[in-house]
């Protein structure tokens, strides 16, 4: 029997850079203490959302390249110690063009490569395409001391095809950095069960557990206000959420696994073995028509 325990953290951050990293840390040590060997951070945990307020180009100079950022040589050294992996979501800076990226760092504290975020949003509140250009790592997947982990970001999440990707390249859980909460031209509106259900149909679906973190508390910028609702969760293989977070808390999650019990539960049901990638050539096409025009 191969055991994992994975775990989500949810905080809130504030225009103080090196605090948002120190509450970062103490949360995984905390996790750490309770067994947590796979430590789920939020979106772009080092600042607040930038993303909301468009434009301010001041904010571009919060990018940092890969090498010159002193959280990941923190993190990373705090990775090693405690022997636990960490995707880390940095604002990346790559000669001129940025990205929304994580860095993964297996647990002896090295660095195993990036994963730019796929999938851009664009809308109120969310302006990401403003800031970030669309990832060009393709979907990624990681052999870790603790299992082989996919990672997705934020608004990948909602969509079926990347997780499916993840699952194929035998992802045994996948984990989703997020930064969610109310939406700016309707407060009133909770988006957050919407958005457990989607990841939950990934985990069902793929037959591997899902770790979704969030940050949570109000951030204000010059034209726009969220309240990040947190909620972060994991589920089990079935989309079942076994560890559950609150509302506008600060909270460490965390939920055990047994890896071997996992793998003879996604052979045994048949549902990679009954794929029919033939007949999913529309999946290439914005349309589903494969180009051509409708009649």
């Amino acid at each position: 029997m191969r055991e994992v325990t994975v775990a989500a953290v949810q905080t809130t951050c504030t225009w103080d850079r090196e605090q948002n990293v120190e509450r970062t840390c103490a949360a995984v040590r905390e996790a750490a203490l309770r067994g947590a060997q796979i430590v789920c951070l939020q979106e772009l945990f080092e600042t607040p959302y930038f993303c909301a307020d468009q434009p301010n180009p001041d904010y571009f100079d919060l990018a940092r390249g890969r090498r010159d950022n002193p959280t990941i040589t923190t993190m990373a050294a705090l990775a090693a110690e405690l022997g636990v992996v960490l995707p880390l979501s940095v604002f990346e800076r790559a000669g001129n063009a940025f990205f929304n990226t994580v860095v993964m760092v297996d647990a002896d504290g090295s660095v195993m490569g990036t994963y730019r975020k796929s999938h851009i949003p664009d809308g109120p509140g969310y302006t990401e395409k403003y800031w970030f250009s669309p990832g060009d790592t393709g979907f990624r997947v990681w052999d870790t001391r603790h299992g082989r982990v996919g990672v997705g970001i934020c608004w990948d999440q909602w969509f079926p095809e990347a997780a499916r990707v993840m699952a194929l390249r035998g992802a045994e859980c996948i984990l989703y950095p997020t930064a969610i909460g109310s939406e700016p031209p309707d407060p009133a509106w909770d988006s957050s069960g919407h958005w457990r259900r989607a990841m939950q149909g990934h985990a069902a679906a793929n037959l591997l557990p899902v770790v979704a973190a969030n940050r949570v508390g109000a951030e204000t910028g010059r034209t726009t206000s969220i309240e990040f609702y947190g909620c972060s969760f994991i589920t089990d293989n079935t989309g079942a959420i076994v560890a559950d977070g609150g509302r506008g808390t600060e909270e460490v999650l965390t939920a055990d696994f047994d890896r071997d019990a996992l793998a003879r539960t996604r052979a045994s049901w048949g549902l990679f073995r009954d794929r029919r990638p033939d007949l999913y050539g529309p999946l290439l096409t914005l349309d589903g028509e494969n180009g051509s025009p409708r009649q």
